[in-house]
């Protein structure tokens, strides 16, 4: 089965259109990784709608691309300024900088692009090998199971939105709401409409995403005025010296690269986490003369290779049961559902030419990665350079542009707009974006299933314990709520230890 779907996939992944999408994806997610404030999920929701208007694979391509080079992206200014481009490279710069600074920053620089290279291969192996095994056993669910696992991954995103377990909760409902203004799938009646004609249909998904990451994110900048102030150093090109440094670290890589894929296919928990728990694992294990904290080459291959690998694993639910694993994967997911290919098993069944050709198009990505992460480091570099003053203002106008062209639609600039309003006030009261996003994917899913099982239901809610999936699944829901309330009164207690402290 696996052997069958990528062959077809390889006959599509085949085309000009895809093989050049996909390489200036990886182009592209190398850039805005580089520089600070952006990251894989903004580029990857700024060519959401180029996306659009390609061929579905040759779109998909190109945000999977923007995906695994944004991963990497975040280590140039890691190592070089010492402000990680995205969250994902934070732990990047505990030896990163360090190593730079002693003189080393090609060396450093050289150990992250292999090892995110190395560790994005791992998680695409994985996710061939796991995703349709998956699938195949998501084949026995009906609508009591889809309602269970929408509501699943509704509890996995709030859970881990960090010391917010109860704002998570509360920005999932928010998108759940969003979700069911619109024409209602099985009455065909109008909910919330408000007599308009332009919210008959709901608002667009992409309209949704741009205005409450891209836009929001660049007025909160203009806001906090966050500019480079540092003086950024000359290029500096790696060498194939690299490739000898990162043999030296190979069980370091296969670990880290496994604990990035275990954590990517955890809906929510992100690459960052999985950063961390690869680094603080890598330095639980070394000698005390590798001098973690002061430039040791583990320390960039554990983090780096972790959080690549953790894209493969958050693609294996996404695809193959149709619950994202972070937000950036959400919105691929969306980007899916607008091409009219459904994740989850009837994706893998009636597609599965589109799935071998995702398979090979992550792993091609990654291929591209190490090559072009080699050739074009100074010109990331230099990129640095650029004012925000000059990139923000520039970038709004690419969202503007982009989500008018999805519809010819003003409605849907001033949809964008308003989700970028509301994106400034949670992120205001510090409340998670992503759940938001979540919400409104599977709002959907969770509620028109729900509804068919009380249809076939003779026993009301009985339905959801007498099926043994089912019941599992709900068992997982339960425990998920209790861990949520666990870690928050835990997180309260700690609070209520310092402020006595």
């Amino acid at each position: 089965m696996i052997g069958e779907m990528l062959y077809s996939g390889a006959i599509l992944m085949a085309s000009p259109e895809v093989l050049l999408l996909t390489f200036l994806g990886v182009i592209l997610g190398l850039v805005i990784g580089a520089l600070p404030g952006l990251g894989p999920l903004m580029g990857v929701v700024l060519l959401l709608p180029v996306a659009l208007y390609v061929e579905p694979l040759a779109g998909l391509g190109l945000l999977i691309a923007v995906f695994v080079g944004g991963s990497c992206g975040g280590a140039i200014s890691a190592i070089l300024l010492r402000i990680p481009g995205t969250p994902i490279a934070a732990a990047t710069l505990f030896d990163g900088y360090p190593m730079a600074q002693k003189g080393r920053a090609a060396d450093a620089l050289g150990l992250a692009i292999c090892a995110s290279s190395i560790g994005g291969l791992f998680g695409g192996l994985l996710l061939i090998l796991f995703a349709p095994l998956l699938a195949a056993f998501a084949t026995r669910f009906g609508p009591p199971e889809l309602t269970l696992l929408g509501v699943l991954g509704l509890l996995s995103i709030a859970v881990v939105s960090r010391e917010a377990t109860t704002k998570g909760l509360l920005a999932g409902m928010l998108g759940m709401l969003i979700a069911t203004i619109g024409t209602d799938e099985l009455s065909t009646g109008y909910r919330f409409t408000f007599d308009s004609y332009q919210m008959l249909n709901g608002f667009h998904i992409v309209s949704i995403v741009v205005g409450l990451f891209a836009v929001s994110e660049m007025a909160w900048q203009l806001i906090g005025r966050d500019k480079i102030t540092g003086e950024v150093p000359k290029p500096a090109r790696p060498g194939l010296r690299s490739l000898k440094l990162i043999a030296g670290h190979i069980p370091n890589l296969l670990r880290s690269s496994t604990i990035g894929t275990f954590f990517g296919t955890l809906p929510g928990a992100g690459g960052d986490i999985s950063a961390f728990t690869s680094y603080a694992v890598a330095k639980a294990v070394a000698k005390p003369e590798e001098g973690y904290g002061e430039g040791a080459e583990g320390g960039v291959v554990a983090t780096e290779a972790a959080n690549n690998a953790t894209c493969g694993g958050a693609l294996i639910p996404t695809l193959s049961l149709g619950i994202p694993g972070d937000a950036t994967t959400a919105v691929l997911m969306g980007a899916l559902l607008i091409l009219g290919l459904f994740p989850g098993p009837a994706l893998f069944a009636d597609r599965p030419e589109v799935v071998g050709g995702i398979f090979l198009v992550y792993i091609l990505a990654n291929l591209f990665l190490l090559v072009l992460g080699f050739l074009l480091v100074p010109v990331f570099v230099r990129l640095l350079r650029l004012p925000k003053s000059s990139l923000i203002p520039t970038i709004l106008v690419l969202c503007a542009i982009g989500t008018f062209a999805l519809q010819s639609s003003v409605f849907d600039l001033w949809v964008m707009f308003g989700f970028g309003l509301l994106g400034i006030l949670l992120r205001a009261a510090d409340y998670p974006l992503a759940p938001v996003v979540i919400g409104t994917i599977l709002g959907p899913i969770v509620e028109n299933n729900f509804r068919r099982s009380m249809l076939i239901s003779r026993e009301g809610l009985w339905i959801f314990t007498d099926r043994p999936i089912s019941m599992v699944l709900l068992v997982l829901c339960i425990g998920l709520v209790a861990l949520a309330v666990f870690v928050g009164l835990r997180g309260k207690a700690l609070k209520e230890t310092v402020k006595e402290a």
